[in-house]
């Protein structure tokens, strides 16, 4: 079972957010809006994704990491070296 199981609902709702603003980005290009205008709303959507991603990673790192840890040996290793590449990817975007 994935770690974000139990805020499955609340996970699909803060994507279909953030997918309606992607599809209102869409609209200001085509209705050839304000560049700033669209700037700010990129930023407005980049930030909604980083927020998504870090309380992903939050719930990863608390549950299936954790999990992992306790049990101990290859698994917990992998899992936390999964989740350290997880992070540069986050720092990097």
């Amino acid at each position: 079972m994935a770690g974000y199981s139990h805020d499955k609902d609340e996970h699909l709702k803060r994507l279909r957010r953030i997918e309606g603003q992607i599809r209102g980005l869409q609209r200001m290009v085509e209705d050839d809006k304000y560049c700033i205008d669209i700037l700010t709303q990129v930023s407005a959507a980049t930030r909604a994704l980083q927020s998504f991603s870090l309380g992903l990673l939050d719930e990863h790192l608390a549950g299936c990491v954790v999990d992992a840890a306790q049990k101990g040996g290859p698994e917990a290793d992998a899992k936390v070296r999964e989740a350290s590449e997880a992070i540069a990817r986050l720092v990097r975007s």
